[in-house]
């Protein structure tokens, strides 16, 4: 018995060593994502002449070319048409003309009015406009019951009559309008400057729409007093208890002159080739974008995501070193930083959309979004210099967690958090960053990200409060996992659909 008890012992203890033995090729390489290094990089990408990059900027295209250059000092090879620089293009209306009239009156632009930018050119005349409070129709509110708006002008408060009720912004407004076949809305509030904060015409991805909106116009209470003889106060009491008195015969004119520019913006990609199975590729990604400067502020956006830029670029200098060793990976690797990510995701929409690697031969899209910091949840937690939240990992494959959790339990021993991946998360973080548009494609994703704190979004968002230690350690479990999956011999199966 004892010498049984002694075989099973040293069966057992072999099989945990093995099960626990670390890749020493993938160690060697592993030094490379130092914290150090990654400092050094930071204070370059979120530097005071990137400009806060945004997209698009002239400190964006200095982002882009600092980017390149680092691929090319690496070897890495180009993919996008024999260049490291993917564009595509943005678009910008811009009014040339614009008029406004009530019976006769003409009214002022900025004062009276605002045309919505991303209106069509038109000219319209109309004898009749609808009320229809506050435009609103869902499972609590019908405002358009009852009510023929098909071909007229509907008027609509802004706003919701309880803060917060989800469908009072400008575009579903504009939307809901469209499915009663409403041809122009017509948006009463008080502060033209509200709608006007924004600065003016922002640029947009997509030239050929699917749905052409009906136009949007604001108007002041003085414009909609002209309309309908009510003033504001007595159509926001109308909205909020219900409209008394929907139709009211007028003569509305409106005149809309605009052209559309076009201004290139870009992804920057590095290749490394694999060997026996480069024809699969191991995608990894983060934007290298942020919201970029106002008048006296920069945006510098050391966190967003300035530290999955530079995580990135130390990554694909590790593996690159790895590949002039000899020791390369068995799939290719793809480094893709995307621009356009805070104003829609726009940069890995058009690579999802036009993938110069194809999507099926695309194994998985680790990305990287904000790995600097420590999120608030964490400020007081015994584990906040030791976590990163997971999200993602077992939607579309039931191998990446495994892979995930095996490449931290062997060399980062991280506190894996999978909070932010919960289906009911409220803040909804897995549609909210450039993994998604490759996990909406079917292609099985990860994304790492530390959470939310105070500086998010903000000029104080710099490289001196980063703790490089920890997002180091972050960046490494992403290289471990990255090796793991570009080294194994079967890819990742896509057996899950939890989108």
């Amino acid at each position: 018995m004892k010498q049984l008890l002694l075989v099973l012992t040293i069966l057992f203890s072999t099989s945990f060593v093995w099960a626990q033995k670390k890749d020493k090729t993938a160690m060697d390489f592993s030094t490379i994502i130092s914290a150090a290094e990654l400092k050094k990089q930071l204070y370059v990408i979120a530097g005071p002449e990137m400009e806060g990059r945004n997209t698009p900027s002239a400190g964006l295209k200095k982002a882009a070319a600092y980017l390149e250059s680092e691929f090319i000092a690496m070897g890495l090879q180009p993919i996008a048409n024999g260049k490291y620089q993917m564009p595509y293009a943005l678009y910008l209306d811009s009014i040339l003309a614009s008029s406004f009239s009530v019976n006769g009156q003409n009214y002022v632009s900025g004062e009276d009015f605002q045309m919505n930018p991303n209106n069509y050119s038109a000219q319209l005349h109309a004898s009749e406009v609808v009320f229809v409070g506050y435009g609103m129709s869902d499972s609590t509110r019908n405002d358009y019951k009852g009510l023929d708006v098909k071909g007229k002008i509907v008027l609509v408060m802004a706003g919701t009559p309880n803060p917060g009720a989800g469908r009072g912004n400008f575009v579903n407004k504009q939307a809901i309008a469209a499915q009663y076949g409403a041809i122009a809305v017509l948006q009463v509030q008080q502060n033209l400057s509200i709608q006007m904060r924004g600065g003016g015409p922002r640029h947009y991805l997509n030239l050929y729409k699917k749905v052409n909106l009906p136009n949007l116009i604001t108007i002041k209470g003085n414009v909609a007093k002209e309309i309908t003889g009510k003033s504001y106060d007595e159509l926001l009491v109308e909205a909020k208890n219900g409209v008394l008195k929907n139709s009211f015969s007028t003569k509305l004119s409106f005149n809309l002159l605009k052209q559309t520019s076009t201004e290139e913006t870009t992804n920057v990609i590095g290749f490394i080739e694999g060997t026996d199975l480069k024809d699969e590729v191991v995608m990894l990604t983060a934007h290298y974008d942020h919201v970029g400067k106002s008048a006296d502020k920069i945006f510098y956006g050391a966190d967003d995501d300035g530290s999955g830029t530079v995580s990135i670029l130390t990554l694909a200098r590790a593996f690159s070193e790895a590949k002039k060793a000899g020791k390369g990976p068995r799939r290719s690797m793809a480094f893709m930083l995307v621009s356009g990510e805070e104003k829609g995701l726009w940069g890995s929409a058009y690579y999802a959309d036009n993938p110069i690697i194809p999507l099926e031969k695309t194994v998985c899209d680790l990305n990287i979004d904000m790995i600097g910091r420590i999120g608030d949840p964490y400020l007081k937690d015994v584990d906040s210099s030791n976590y990163v939240y997971i999200i993602g990992d077992d939607k579309l494959s039931s191998a990446l967690r495994p892979i995930s959790e095996s490449a931290n339990k062997k060399y980062t021993n991280l506190k894996l958090d999978y909070t932010y991946n919960d289906p009911n998360d409220p803040n909804r973080f897995y549609y909210r960053s450039d993994h998604y548009n490759f996990a909406e494609k079917g292609v099985p994703i990860i994304f790492y990200f530390n959470g939310v704190h105070p500086d998010y979004h903000q000029a104080t968002d710099t490289p001196d409060k980063i703790n490089y230690p920890l997002m180091a350690k972050r960046a490494q479990l992403v290289y471990y996992t990255a090796w793991e999956i570009a080294n194994r011999t079967e890819s990742i199966p896509r057996d899950q659909n939890k989108l």
